[in-house]
């Protein structure tokens, strides 16, 4: 079979590389794929937005299958066109997509259905949002309602800084047309959980969960960023959290969006808050997580196409999933500077004989090697029997590896490994 991932992340590349287990995969395209990624798969270079280039290659190739990963042109409708094509897809159609392209939208879905979220309120003017926050307790939460590359929320500690990040999102367009609605929603407490989930609209599988590290700098301080490292499984979420989250919020999700006449069909990923008045949900994402990814794959035992397929036509009940029992660990290496400004071009450094995986995701070829060319470059990942082994081997792979400017968080893991010591 001919198959074509669309994106060029670490993400993908962990995706790309689960994909060539299979071996009814003849063929394997990425669009527009990264120089690590060109291992793996033939990298066309056609942007992941760029829906008419993507369908006419499909069409040129005679793509037998097609999995669409990043959050922009499944919200684009990517899935839809390429179905229309005669390509069947792993993926959101569009008007499922929007359960992460509208955070007013994924807002109101919890409360028409009585899905546990924090409470909000959302705004189409600065002036009523600006109004709003002078009675507002603090810390505030402000999301922009459309896709921000992941950056579009901001958790402000004062009124100044509430009242900038309004401005920032709604005046000044920090955004684009992504902030011209906001919504403004109490700020939870707790351990954050990432659940990716695979369904067919119908039956819901959950994957191993896991832990992300957003912010840039250790001990959790710093930027957000678009995660800094990841672990698997968290230790924080309980086979009694799980059972209640499958109860209480992915079921009833997956039945919202049916009712709604918005079946989703993919990977739908929960970001989900355990209060002290049980789990709520932060975020929703219409795909797979970036790192999260890197860590989740790596633990599947059973074949990735095959699962996707099955969701794809709908036997996802019929289709047993299977993990591993051990652990994963991911170490993002990084350009300094990011998520701000910072240097490209240097040569990267991989020795062949590494105890681990190595995802590229901000590299590109030159001179028949990798140099940077991203803020978030590699994303180093290795598995073990425990997280404590899992986190030591791909820390010392990650200090094998070299570029100029190189940084990364010494400390990913560390919240896990306390938690599983309490």
């Amino acid at each position: 079979m001919k198959v074509m991932v669309i994106g060029g992340g670490g993400r993908e590349h962990a995706i790309v590389k689960k994909l060539k287990e299979n071996r009814k995969i003849t063929e394997l395209y990425c669009l527009p794929g990264n120089g690590g990624i060109a291992k793996d798969a033939v990298c066309v270079p056609v942007a992941a937005t760029d829906l008419e280039g993507i369908v006419r290659f499909a069409g040129e190739k005679g793509i037998d299958y097609a999995v669409v990963t990043p959050d922009d042109p499944l919200a684009l409708g990517a899935v839809d066109l390429l179905e229309a094509a005669g390509v069947p897809c792993f993926g959101p159609r569009k008007n499922a997509a929007i359960i992460e392209a509208s955070k007013v939208f994924s807002k109101e879905l919890m409360k028409r259905h009585g899905i546990p979220t924090a409470r909000y309120e959302r705004f189409d003017k600065a002036d009523d949002a600006l109004h709003y926050l002078k009675s507002a307790s603090l810390p505030i939460v402000i999301k922009a309602d459309g896709l921000a590359l992941g950056k579009g929320v901001i958790i402000a500690q004062t009124s100044e800084e509430a009242e900038g990040a309004v401005r920032a999102m709604m005046e000044d367009k920090r955004f684009g047309k992504s902030g011209e609605r906001i919504v403004i929603e109490e700020f939870l407490e707790g351990p954050e959980v990432s659940v990716l989930c695979f369904t067919d609209g119908k039956t819901l599988v959950p994957m191993v969960s896991s832990m992300d590290h957003k912010r840039a700098g250790e001990g959790d301080t710093g930027l957000n960023t678009g995660g800094m490292g990841t672990v698997a499984p968290n230790p924080y979420y309980t086979p009694e959290i799980a059972d209640r989250c499958m109860r209480e919020i992915f079921l009833p999700t997956i039945r919202a969006m049916a009712e709604e006449g918005r079946p989703f069909s993919g990977c739908l990923y929960f970001g989900l808050m355990l209060t002290v008045d049980g789990p709520k949900v932060i975020e929703y994402n219409c795909r797979f997580g970036d790192p999260e990814t890197q860590v989740v794959l790596p633990l599947l035992k059973t074949d990735l196409f095959t699962v996707m397929q099955a969701v794809t036509e709908g036997t996802l009940a019929d289709c047993p999933v299977e993990f591993e029992d051990g652990a994963a660990a991911c170490v993002i290496l990084a350009s300094e500077g990011y998520p701000g400004a910072y240097g490209k071009g240097y040569p990267i450094d991989i020795p062949d004989c590494l105890d681990a995986e190595v995802y590229v995701a901000g590299a590109k070829e030159k001179d028949g090697g990798l140099v940077t060319s991203g803020g978030r470059v590699l994303g180093v990942t290795a598995k073990a029997p425990t997280l404590g082994e899992a986190l030591k081997k791909a820390y010392a792979a990650a200090e094998q590896i070299h570029f100029e400017n190189v940084y990364y968080r010494r400390d990913i893991g560390k919240r896990a490994l306390a938690a599983l010591e309490d």
